[in-house]
């Protein structure tokens, strides 16, 4: 390939066979550079220390033999890169597909640079590694598949509903504020160290759902938060004015669980600014409500029958639903995300309250630079 610049960047902590793996796969194409972020920039995206300083990392990752050079990004946020980016002037960006992003896509885009996402395919018959994967702190994430806002009183109070969460492994680096109940995840690492014990799961549930939310909490979180990250498989909560369900029904059958593995795809969007407020114009009402218990019901339906068009279809009016009545769950941004797929896949919505975090597509065909989800039995 002659000699080509190929730049990667990301965390690289707890150095192992995954990232050598794709070091060598980025190395294929050039000579490598790589660009690390700091251990503040890892802390604001991940909301996370990480356990090699980034001196440390830098060390690890210079000595490799496919790595020509390495630093550490002197930016901060998704793009911390950038500066060293324009600098360097490389022939080809080369990505990992959880840290594939449209705003990455997009630079290369400006900048004239071949932008590239890998396999991620693991040497020889070695397993695939993800630092998330070897930390003691490894314990599920939850996507909510319809539904969404039921499971909060000041909207289920105008007509009853379900919502549908699924329990998700946490096989990649989905970053901090994605909608996939981050914030319920780190309380249950404050509460039980390491991962969640063993025992009744929705007692369990309810004892993250109170530590979460002490009494003088100003915004209580939705218990389908704790509840999704601690009943494993697909779940569907009845809620009627209430912050706890009236009723679960858990489905931990291996074709169904298959099948969804089988046809979900995620698309990294970025994580949700700070300042984000998801409650802003809202335009709550009994109509809109009814909109999204319907099409919470008959997702949970389709599902079980394995009608695929009809579970794309209800996905889509779930998150129609939503967004009337919640506008601020989306920007310009996103809605030009969702019209890049809208002719090639059969459903969409957010990974959770909007405003960043992660597209959930419903698919037949294999979905571009997507990640697809291994479902907590």
């Amino acid at each position: 390939m002659g000699n080509k610049k190929v730049f990667v960047s990301g965390c690289y902590d707890m150095l192992h066979s995954g990232h050598v793996a794709f070091f060598e796969e980025a190395a294929r194409y050039g000579d490598l550079y790589v660009g690390i972020g700091s251990d503040k920039t890892i802390f604001e995206l991940k909301a996370r220390k990480t356990v090699n300083t980034d001196a440390e990392r830098l060390y690890m990752v210079k000595a490799l033999r496919v790595v020509k050079d390495a630093w550490i990004n002197s930016g901060s946020g998704l793009l911390d890169f950038e500066k060293e980016l324009r600098e360097l002037k490389p022939d080809i960006f080369f990505v990992n597909t959880d840290g594939n992003t449209p705003l990455k896509a997009q630079l290369c885009k400006e900048l004239g640079i071949e932008y590239i996402v890998s396999k991620r395919i693991p040497h020889g018959t070695l397993p695939v590694r993800s630092t998330t994967m070897l930390r003691k702190e490894c314990r599920p994430y939850r996507i909510d598949l319809a539904g969404g806002w039921l499971d909060q009183p000041y909207v289920s109070k105008y007509y009853p509903g379900q919502v549908l969460t699924i329990c998700i492994e946490p096989d990649y680096e989905f970053n901090d504020r994605s909608g996939m109940s981050t914030s319920s995840r780190k309380k249950a690492i404050e509460l039980w160290q390491t991962d969640i014990p063993e025992g009744d799961k929705e007692k369990l549930a309810k004892t993250l759902f109170c530590y979460e939310n002490p009494p003088g909490t100003p915004y209580v979180s939705g218990s389908q938060d704790a509840l999704g990250i601690v009943m494993p498989g697909l779940n569907k909560y009845e809620y009627n004015g209430d912050y706890w369900p009236e009723s679960i029904e858990s489905n931990l059958d291996s074709d169904i669980l298959e099948w969804l593995e089988k046809y979900i795809w995620l698309v990294p969007l970025y994580p949700r600014g700070q300042s984000y407020n998801v409650l802003a114009d809202t335009h709550i009402d009994a109509v809109s409500v009814k909109a999204l218990s319907d099409a919470a019901r008959c997702c949970w339906d389709a599902i079980l029958n394995k009608d695929l068009q009809n579970f794309g279809v209800q996905v889509k009016a779930s998150f129609d639903a939503q967004i009337a009545m919640f506008p601020n769950m989306v920007n310009d941004d996103i809605l030009a995300q969702i019209e890049e797929y809208r002719d090639s896949v059969l459903g969409w919505k957010l990974s959770g309250a909007g405003g960043g975090g992660y597209l959930t597509f419903i698919s037949e065909k294999p979905v571009e630079h997507a990640l697809q989800i291994r479902i907590h039995r």
